[in-house]
């Protein structure tokens, strides 16, 4: 019976190939990495090189893995191949948008810089140059490190399944991001605000995002069971999320952190939903059968608060055109929606709230992410703290 070859051991041979009608000489070796565990048959793996030494300490290293139960099947896969089963097999669980700016994060810079690459091949200092070369051509930090988030899952899960040893994105370094300046409204805006919303046909909408912090996509979604006028409160548990028509068209989605939050608003605000539910009751009548969403007792007690003239859903694009026009007049032509946002968390602050409950309200993951968008921006904030330090500091004195 024939000897079996050990697993590790190898032999060197001198190979002669003819490219262009010249002879080009090389070195490979085949090393016996181990057995296939259904035929009982050996694996083994080449390595080539210019010169016997170089292809000898290649197949030590290997011989070496392989008696210390190391050894590792390099993948022959690109770095392309597996995006595209990455984003089709193992993205499931993510949100449609998550998704969907993963595959356009993709698209755009990781398999056009580094798709040619065999998986197996790529190195962190390949992946550091790639995120240098996103700097030069003008990316953002932040978003430099948005698609090394993404590039970083995808290689996790590389590992996971065992085409790679080890992540090569996590031994990098990543540009420093500066702190985006945070625009909310002044007093004086507020007040001019309140003052040339009065009547037009967003005003409630737009109000209730001011005194409530709602985003944007959670205050065009939710219903009319969500809120509840006798306890005073309003329920964000879903918001509408436009998609393409293929996707679905505008649909309900879970929320940003997918954690419902109960809001106990100001009685202004309130009353201004009981406002809404009277001038949509108006709308409806004057719309008759044109009406949408209203067919059935379930759809009437799932109908948005906010509609168009006919019942339809709101489109953010149109919320946010209206409020920029409204923004001009009261001198704050760079506003946003999202501003009113950010101003109804610093008067939160300014007005006494505690970082918990502002981080409740705003549905924020933490409260530490709160402080951190929030804790520097308002100098009433800073003046109110240093009066009461010197309140503090007189009592002393009197004592």
């Amino acid at each position: 019976m024939p000897k079996r070859a050990a697993q590790g051991s190898g032999t060197i041979r001198k190979k002669i190939v003819l490219r262009n009608g010249k002879e080009y000489t090389y070195r490979e070796a085949r090393v016996t990495v181990g057995r296939d565990p259904g035929t009982g048959k050996q694996v083994q793996r080449s390595f080539s090189g210019k010169t016997q030494k170089e292809v000898r300490e290649k197949m030590q290293a290997a011989a070496v893995a392989v008696n210390e139960g190391d050894y590792f099947e390099p993948s022959k896969m690109t770095i392309a191949r597996w995006v595209e089963i990455w984003l089709q097999e193992y993205t499931g669980d993510k949100k449609y948008l998550t998704v969907k700016h993963y595959k356009a994060q993709c698209k755009t810079h990781i398999v056009p810089s580094l798709g040619a690459v065999k998986l197996s091949e790529l190195t962190p200092p390949q992946v550091q140059t790639f995120y240098n070369g996103l700097r030069r051509d003008g990316l953002a930090a932040k978003s430099v490190r948005n698609i090394h988030g993404i590039l970083t899952k995808c290689l996790s899960t590389a590992v996971q399944v065992g085409y790679l040893r080890s992540n090569p994105a996590s031994m990098v370094t990543l540009p420093k991001v500066e702190k985006k300046e945070i625009h909310p409204l002044t007093d004086e805006q507020v007040k001019d605000f309140l003052r040339v919303s009065a009547g037009d046909e967003y005003e409630i909408l737009l109000k209730v995002i001011l005194f409530t912090g709602l985003r944007e996509s959670e205050a065009i979604g939710p219903t009319w069971d969500c809120v509840d006028f006798k306890a005073g409160t309003v329920k964000v548990c879903k918001q509408l999320q436009k998609r393409p028509l293929a996707d679905g068209g505008f649909t309900f989605a879970p929320l940003k952190n997918d954690k419902a939050r109960t809001l106990k608003p100001a009685p202004f605000v309130i009353e201004l939903l009981k406002h809404r539910k009277r001038e949509q009751a108006a709308q409806r009548l004057k719309a008759g059968q044109l009406w949408q969403g209203w067919e059935t007792s379930e759809k009437q007690k799932n109908a948005l608060v906010f509609t168009t003239a006919i019942g339809g859903n709101l489109s953010p694009q149109t919320v946010y055109n209206h409020y920029k026009k409204l923004a001009v007049q009261i001198g704050a032509p760079d506003s946003r929606v999202h501003d009113l946002r950010h101003t109804f968390a610093v008067l939160s602050l300014q007005n006494g709230d505690d970082v918990k409950t502002v981080q409740g309200n705003l549905g924020h993951a933490t409260a530490a992410f709160t402080l951190d968008v929030y804790g520097h921006v308002s100098e009433r904030m800073k003046e109110d703290s240093a009066a009461r330090m010197e309140g503090y500091i007189k009592s002393l004195k009197s004592l």
